[in-house]
């Protein structure tokens, strides 16, 4: 069950609310609809009830806030929009990500792509998807974690009226079983149609909440379709004789040449029109037409009703506020809102008795998104998804051994440039100028598609979510780093015999001394993706290191100083290296050794800075 409680969104400046007191219920097993035109404040509504926008006002999800439940994706199934998914990724890809950041099993992802009729798609991309599959998709997304309530805004929009049929079935079914279901939509045959329930907006405020039959047998009215070339002599004739007649008709002008005539039949108004020559292009009976309540303009009416002089009756229609296509309900008197449900009306009266110094609703706080519950598989997952991390592996082998082979044939480059084809030219070496621009696209395609908060448009900066994308960019340059040595030394093999390929004295420092790079480019790239939410500010950020930091760090160390660090490495030899069990001090001393190096270091400083920026920003967030 959803109770909302004077939802009000913030006033800027002059320009009054979006909206203005809203409160209602959506009650368990039944679809409630929110029905409004275009700008009536339905998205607005959706926005403060999951506190994705500042304001006043309390929902409660079967009794609790949505920031008191722990997993509110477990509770509340959202869709506002379209699916924000990397185009590249196939459908079940997605759906399983979404798995692990759900933490719901792998299987899953196949049930709902059963369900919402997806299966024979699985495989087909999200960027060559219509919009109705991705109507779908959306669905399924929501569906993903078996939540007790559905909150959709205009679902049905751009789907077909068969695909209609069937989304409104399975919203019906989801309600059988004793769910919530919360839609929005500006159709109010839709809204008849689906709903038990339909809460009508106008402006921002609530003007009617009624049962579905109520609203179909009060706002749902018969009315006569008609096109003339001569709609304005033709609706004064009509309304003439209706006058006379002392008969309730009213003719509403429409766009164009249109006239809408309730309480009237086809029969009489095609005889009005032959008598006195109107030419007519259509005339037909519609059902299912909000009446001449939905008039934006109610001057345009001519009401006429039984027993009552004409310009009473102008009067009295004058009356009615401008309501848009979802109007007041019949027998709503200007300045009268309906009274919302009875359990709605008892809950703001508690909230009041519990805080009788404040007259305004608690304010709505904007909450950064949950962090994945299985991030490291989310990560995985995100990452294996799509080829650039693959492409961007070949090209670096390819682009390595081909530079091997040339710096080789040039000659005057050592061994260890050799096999990690770095002409000292160039400030970084391909293989980690691929890790760091595969880290920045860590964070980097988060935010550019940003799946893990499709309804907030930007990514949680949680710890969990980092250590699990330091993981992973950290495997994955280990990874290059080793093939990118294996290939460079196999194809100076193959291209100019042995010599080359010998493994160099040494080897031990060294490949720390290269694993070291090739793994802080990455996960410099992924601190700088996160902290400036861009994949280029990521790789800017690499390339920064040797060709701005490391400069400054040996100006640091070779300037003119009091006194000098001469036998700083010695005394850390004997300080931290003895007796370390199982030889560590050997690998203490490769890692120290790197460090001291001009690179080392500015790499080690840069990730310093990047990682307390990444935390702050986190910090910041939360304060807010």
């Amino acid at each position: 069950m959803i109770q909302a409680f004077g939802l009000t969104s913030n006033t800027r400046k002059d320009i009054p609310p979006a909206v203005d007191d809203v409160s209602f219920e959506a009650r368990a097993g039944h679809v409630t609809a929110l029905l409004g035109a275009s700008g009536a404040g339905k998205t607005t509504v959706l926005r403060l009830m999951l506190e994705l926008q500042q304001g006043r006002g309390l929902t409660c999800f079967r009794g609790r806030p949505l920031h008191r439940i722990a997993h509110p994706s477990r509770e509340v199934g959202v869709l506002l929009g379209d699916v924000p998914g990397h185009p590249a990724r196939t459908i079940r890809g997605h759906l399983r990500m979404l798995c692990a950041a759900a933490g719901v099993p792998v299987r899953r992802a196949d049930e709902v792509l059963e369900v919402v009729g997806l299966v024979s798609l699985r495989e087909e991309r999200l960027g060559t998807l219509s919009r109705g599959m991705d109507r779908r998709l959306g669905l399924a997304c929501a569906l993903l974690p078996d939540p007790h309530t559905l909150v959709l805004d205009d679902p049905a929009d751009g789907l077909s009226t068969r695909e209609c049929h069937w989304l409104h079935g399975m919203l019906r079914a989801h309600a059988a079983q004793g769910g919530t279901v919360l839609i929005t939509t500006a159709d109010p045959k839709e809204a008849a149609r689906t709903a038990d329930r339909v809460v009508t907006l106008d402006k921002g405020r609530l003007v009617a909440d009624q049962d579905a039959a109520d609203f179909a047998r009060t706002r749902l009215r018969p009315r006569v379709a008609v096109r003339s070339p001569h709609a304005a002599r033709l609706a004064a004739l009509l309304t003439k004789e209706a006058r006379t007649a002392q008969r309730s008709v009213e003719v509403v002008r429409e766009e164009g040449n249109r006239l809408s005539v309730y309480g009237s039949t086809c029969a009489h108004v095609g005889e009005t029109a032959f008598r006195h020559g109107v030419l007519v292009h259509q005339l037909a009976d519609e059902i299912g037409d909000m009446g001449p309540g939905a008039v934006s303009h109610p001057s345009e009416a001519a009401p006429v009703t039984e027993g009552t002089q004409p310009d009473a009756a102008a009067q009295r229609s004058a009356t009615l506020p401008v309501t848009g296509e979802a109007g007041l309900p019949a027998g709503t008197v200007e300045g009268e809102i309906p009274t919302p449900a009875r359990g709605t009306a008892r809950s703001v009266e508690a909230i009041k008795a519990a805080d009788p110094l404040s007259p305004l609703p608690p304010p709505i706080s904007v909450r950064s998104a949950p962090s994945p519950l299985r991030p490291l598989r989310y990560e995985l997952r995100r990452a294996a998804g799509i080829g650039t991390g693959f492409l961007t592996g070949a090209a670096v082998l390819a682009t390595s051994a081909l530079t091997a082979v040339l710096l080789a044939r040039i000659g005057h480059t050592p061994q260890p440039r050799l096999l990690a084809a770095w002409p000292r030219e160039l400030p970084l070496p391909p293989a980690a100028l691929g890790a760091g621009l595969l880290g920045a696209l860590a964070f980097g395609d988060e935010f550019r598609h940003p799946a893990l908060a499709a309804d907030r448009g930007t990514v949680p900066r949680r710890l969990g979510l980092l250590a699990a994308k330091l993981a992973v960019a950290a495997a994955t340059a280990l990874m290059l780093a080793v093939l990118t040595v294996g290939c460079d030394a196999e194809m100076l093999y193959l291209v100019y015999g042995r010599e080359l390929g010998e493994v160099p004295p040494d080897w031990w420092s060294l490949s720390v001394s290269w694993i070291g790079l090739v793994v802080g480019c990455a996960w410099a790239g992924v601190l700088a993706a996160g902290v400036f939410r861009s994949t280029t500010a990521g790789l800017a950020a690499v390339v920064a290191v040797p060709v701005l930091v490391v400069p400054l760090v040996q100006e640091a160390w070779e300037g003119a100083s009091v006194r000098t660090a001469a036998g700083f490495s010695a005394r850390s030899r004997e300080v931290f290296l003895l007796q370390w069990p199982f030889g560590g001090e050997r690998y203490l001393s490769a890692v120290a050794r790197m460090i001291v190096q001009p690179v080392g270091s500015a790499l080690t400083l840069s990730l310093t800075a990047l990682l307390c920026a990444y935390l702050l920003t986190t910090l910041r967030s939360r304060v807010r």
